[in-house]
Parts: structure tokens; C-alpha cells; sequence
């Protein structure tokens, strides 16, 4: 492992609170999720819906905004050319990678006329397949592949290809808008012919909006983690960030506080290009990515024992002893400030500088901390030191564990 999809009506907006009046809390008999209390973007197009719905299965809120949008191309010449040229000479092995993109080409040829002609070149190729979804495919055309690697990865298929040798082959590969580094490469030192077969192409998606808030809420750090499921995604909204001159701060914050998960390594090459390091799952599918989260978000928060209770503070809640309590943003900027030096007094000047927009009245402390103490439902959470500010009722016994933070 490396560090390194309920909809909502706008794609951009999260399914949390927007108010700073506090929702209920979770009863306590009510089993908490594993991402109860944290954010999660979704840049993906394809698959979103499912990748949303597993998050949210284990808690978590969930910001989708797709970076890009999947062009067909039935109608492109390239799609045509790569086509006749397979028609025109037979491949011996034909790579598929992904399922739309394989039903895209026969539907593609089939509106040409040439979707017969393609089956029957198609039948007379070793047909290999990326995993078990473009199998289905495969065999919904009518075809059989030869085989798949249980892995799902295409460095799977380029190692088979290569022990076998492939000096004089004819190799089509179905591409499927993301770099396949060293692959084609690979085959062609190897000795085979390469076609590639271009069957859809990644586009900036028509409503630019809820890309800019989902980096807005990034660089804010309204978001816990941030999820890619393939590489022109990521590039996508490194792209934006930099037109809207954020690349930087979109940088910090994934470098630092908002955790970027990859599907897998090649997904993460446009990230780590720019020195970001990703978390990845060990086996490059949407489940195991969520199960990632699962580990790697809670694991990021210290538990505090306070006032003979155990406190987490999570990206939009907290836990009390296991209690999900939702707090209102103003209320979750106090509470961060406090545990940033546990048991330690903090000044209300100091309070204020941390509320989003509070201005110079330290009132404003005050309405936020009542609000914050009726949010938590356990007031002794946090106590009032006169004429000084506000502290962490730190347990006794936890104050030489936390003295030098």
C-alpha cells in the first residue's frame, strides 16, 4: 500500500449540513460507519453513482463534480481508420480493456456496416481481455476471450504476451483515454505491430461549476479525501487549478490534509508527477479504494480523552464516546483550534482569528462556543477560563502525554 460513486440536486454539494444549526445526533444503539464525520470527493464520470453510494453505505458525505466527460466515437475518423486497418489486415491478438469502450467500438462499426466484418475478424484473434467486466462484454458481442488475468491488470497481459513473445505478432489494443506507460512500448520492442484503437476520448465536462467548488472546497479543507479513478481526471483538475491560478494551493492541500486515493498506479502518475503523494489499494478495483478509506481516514485522527470521555474530531463532526454529533462549521474551526494543543488555554483573540469571517467582536466566540458545547451535547467537553479563553477539559491523567504538543 502506498501513502504516496442519496444524489444530491447539485453534484458539487455535499450531503452534510449547510447551516450552523446542528443536526441531531446519532443515537448512540444507531452503528456508526467507519467515514461517519468525514467528506469525500468523487472526480469519477463512469461509475460514479456506485463509488458514491459505497461511501456513503459506510458513513461518509460525499462531494461528486466529474473532471471530464466520455466523448463517443462513432463518428470519428480515427475510430474508422484503426477499424479498416484491422479489417484490411487481420490482428493475431486483440487486447480489450474496458467494457463501454468495447460494446462502443462494435456499436460504432455496426453503425458503419462494418459490424460484421469486425466480429468475424475479432473471432479469428486471441482475444484478451482486462478483467472480468470486458468479458462480459466480450461475450455479449457473441465472442470468447482466451483468457484474463485475475488481477485485472494490464501489466498482467504485458508480462503473458511478452513470456510468450510476440516478435512478428499483429497486436490491436483497445485504448481507453488514459496512458498506458510502457505497454505499447513493450510490445514493440518486443517485436510485435501495434494498432491502437481509440474507442472514446476524455472532454472537459459542459458545467465547469462544480469543478471549481470541489476545488474550492479542497484548497478550504472542507474535504477529508479526494478520490480518483483514472488518470485524465486527476490531470483534468490539475489543469483547472492551474487556469484558475490554484495549482499551488490545490498542491498544498493534497500534499498535507486532504488525502488524494487513486484507484491504482497509473490513475496516480498525473498526482506524483507534481510530488503528491497518493494512497492506493492493493487490488485496483472501487471496493477495495473505499475499503482504503475506511482504514486511512479514521486512522488520521487522534482519539483525546476528555472530561472522562473519548473525543475524535473528524472533517465535519465529532465522536463522543463513539456518538456521531454533527457540529456546525464555525463550531468545528473552535474545536480544532483547541485540540491543536490539548488542555492548553487558548485566548479568545486567538479563538476569533480562526472563525471563518467573524470580524474583530470576540462576541462572536462566545455565541459559536455555545453553539459548539450544544453541538457536542457533553458541555464539560470544554472549559471557560476567566479573563483567559476557553481549554480541552484534558483528562489528569492523559496532561504528560500532550505537555510538549
Amino acid at each position: 500500500m502506498h501513502r504516496d460513486h442519496n444524489a444530491t440536486t447539485d453534484p458539487a454539494t455535499p450531503d452534510t449540513p449547510a447551516s450552523d444549526t446542528p443536526a441531531p445526533a446519532t443515537p448512540a444503539s444507531a452503528a456508526i460507519g467507519p467515514l461517519a464525520g468525514f467528506t469525500v470527493g468523487v472526480t469519477a464520470a463512469r461509475r460514479a453513482d456506485e463509488l458514491a453510494a459505497l461511501l456513503r453505505r459506510r458513513g461518509a458525505a460525499v462531494v461528486h463534480a466529474p473532471a471530464l466527460r466520455i466523448v463517443p466515437l462513432a463518428d470519428d475518423a480515427e475510430l474508422l481508420t484503426a477499424t479498416k486497418q484491422l479489417l484490411d489486415h487481420a490482428p493475431d491478438v486483440v487486447i480489450a480493456t474496458t467494457a463501454i469502450g468495447f460494446r462502443g467500438w462494435v456499436e460504432a462499426a455496426d453503425g458503419w456496416g462494418l459490424g460484421d466484418s469486425l466480429l468475424a475478424r475479432l473471432r479469428g484473434a486471441r482475444l484478451l481481455a482486462r478483467g472480468p467486466k470486458v468479458r462480459g462484454a466480450i461475450r455479449a458481442a457473441g465472442l470468447t476471450e482466451e483468457w484474463f488475468p485475475a488481477s485485472e491488470s494490464l501489466a498482467e497481459v504485458l508480462d503473458r504476451l511478452l513470456e510468450e513473445g510476440v516478435d512478428g505478432s499483429r497486436i490491436a489494443v483497445q485504448l481507453h483515454g488514459e496512458p498506458l506507460p510502457g505497454f505499447v512500448e513493450s510490445l514493440r520492442v518486443a517485436g510485435a505491430e501495434v494498432v491502437g484503437v481509440p474507442v472514446y476520448r476524455w472532454m472537459p465536462p459542459e458545467d465547469i461549476g462544480p469543478v471549481d467548488r470541489l476545488l474550492d472546497a479542497t484548497v478550504a479543507r472542507a474535504l477529508d479525501a479526494l478520490t480518483f479513478t483514472s488518470a485524465p481526471a486527476a490531470a483534468s483538475l490539475l489543469d483547472r487549478a492551474e487556469r484558475r491560478g490554484m495549482r499551488d494551493e490545490l498542491l498544498d492541500a493534497l500534499r498535507h490534509d486532504v488525502l488524494p486515493a487513486c484507484v491504482g498506479p497509473v490513475t496516480a502518475l498525473p498526482l506524483e508527477a507534481h510530488g503528491i503523494p497518493t494512497s492506493q489499494p492493493e487490488r485496483f478495483r472501487l471496493g477495495p479504494l473505499v475499503q482504503l478509506l475506511t482504514h486511512e481516514l479514521p486512522g488520521r485522527v487522534r482519539p483525546l480523552p476528555v472530561a472522562g470521555r473519548r473525543l475524535e474530531i473528524r472533517g465535519h463532526a465529532a465522536l463522543v464516546d463513539g456518538e456521531l454529533r454533527a457540529v456546525p462549521p464555525a463550531g468545528m474551526a473552535l474545536l480544532r483550534a483547541l485540540a491543536r494543543r490539548p488542555g492548553w488555554v487558548v485566548a479568545r483573540a486567538d479563538l476569533l482569528r480562526s472563525l471563518p469571517g467573524a470580524g474583530r467582536d470576540e462576541h462572536a466566540v462566545e455565541t459559536a462556543m455555545a453553539r459548539l458545547r450544544t453541538a457536542l451535547g457533553a458541555p464539560k467537553l470544554i472549559q471557560t477560563v476567566v479573563k483567559r479563553g476557553y481549554r480541552l477539559a484534558l483528562d489528569p491523567v492523559a496532561d504528560t502525554k500532550y505537555a510538549d504538543v
